[in-house]
């Protein structure tokens, strides 16, 4: 460890094992499986780990971007949890499907003609699932009959094939109290599953239902007629998630060094472009209560704490969705020594 430069990110081997097992173990038995959301850590190598661990049907990513880079990495089975949109991206898209089963969520006509064109003239078919919208008002058809309709239209799309629907309950799934989550999850979601009877009943077969995410993996799981489930952030948690899902370690941190100690306060050699900055404030691990005085571009002042200049810290990220897609390799750790590292090919997929 003494040999890596700082800022960098770590990864606990020991504490990401733990997480894997934990959450594969609650699915073992269970009908719904787990679909692992890439973009919450944007590393392949982490994503063939997890698939490794049992209980997964697939990776799920939210970019076109990152099923490229996750199936030039073998993976086989990935899903696109957005809409792909656009004759260029359409047609890469199509050209994912020679070699791979990668499907994408739609929710919008003139989309699903572009995808059709596409997969035709590629000579491929794409698996579609049609998104509906189960209270979060971000992307989705309504459920029930307008869902009804546009699964009808994706199945009688040359080039396409229907099959499914994805509903995310984002707006649920980090609700502190766990009862007022798990009666929102299922009231909200008891939509998304109606709507899979409605076009199961206009005899169209619906082969996949994905939603969930960590903060609602023991609800959505639960659910019959929810397939999947596509968490993420179970992996190597931060410091936002770890107050609704304490059961799951926080296995990534940020190796930094004091550069000063002036003003009552040590400041960190890494900031905003290292940490990122979403939720809430980050963590100094070895000082839990000192609060950051602000989080700029490349430093971090911690208040109240003395430390000699080139001591080296770890800073526990506030989203490390993000954090992740700053840094371009982590690496993993066993017993404070590192034993690899892995490129975080993801970084900076956005397109």
């Amino acid at each position: 460890m003494s040999e890596l430069a700082t800022p960098c990110l770590i990864v606990d081997e020991a504490a990401l094992t733990a997480n894997l097992e934990l959450l594969a173990s609650y699915f073992e038995d269970r009908v719904c499986k787990i679909r692992p959301h890439f973009k919450a850590h944007k590393c392949v190598s982490l994503a063939r780990r997890q698939l490794s661990t049992g209980s997964c049907v697939g990776i799920c990513c939210a970019k076109l971007s990152e099923a490229e880079v996750l199936v030039e990495g073998g993976i086989e089975d990935v899903l696109i949890a957005n809409q792909v949109v656009g004759p260029d991206k359409a047609t890469r898209l199509a050209r994912l499907n020679r070699t791979a089963t990668v499907r994408c969520a739609v929710d919008d006509c003139a989309n699903i003609a572009e995808l059709g064109a596409a997969a035709a003239e590629e000579g491929v078919t794409v698996g579609i699932l049609v998104e509906v919208d189960v209270g979060m008002k971000r992307c989705g058809v309504p459920p029930g009959q307008p869902a009804v309709t546009m699964a009808q239209l994706v199945a009688a799309t040359p080039g396409l094939r229907f099959d499914g629907l994805q509903g995310y309950e984002g707006h649920a799934v980090v609700l502190p109290d766990y009862d007022e989550r798990k009666q929102r999850v299922t009231e909200d979601l008891g939509m998304l599953v109606d709507t899979r009877r409605a076009i199961e009943s206009s005899g169209l077969p619906v082969k996949i239902v994905s939603s969930g995410g960590t903060g609602t993996y023991d609800i959505t799981g639960n659910i019959p007629g929810i397939d999947e489930v596509q968490c993420g952030t179970y992996a190597l948690m931060d410091v936002f998630y770890a107050q609704v899902r304490p059961e799951f370690a926080i296995a990534r941190s940020i190796l930094a060094t004091v550069v000063s100690n002036k003003h009552d306060q040590v400041v960190v050699d890494v900031g905003l472009k290292g940490i990122g900055g979403e939720f809430c404030d980050p963590v100094l691990l070895e000082y839990p209560e000192a609060k950051p005085r602000y989080v700029s571009e490349e430093h971090t002042p911690f208040m109240e704490v003395t430390e000699d200049v080139g001591k080296r810290v770890y800073i526990l990220p506030p989203h490390g969705c993000t954090t992740n897609n700053l840094h371009r390799e982590l690496y993993l750790v066993r017993n404070g020594k590192v034993v690899d590292v892995w490129p975080i090919e993801g970084a900076g997929c956005l397109e």
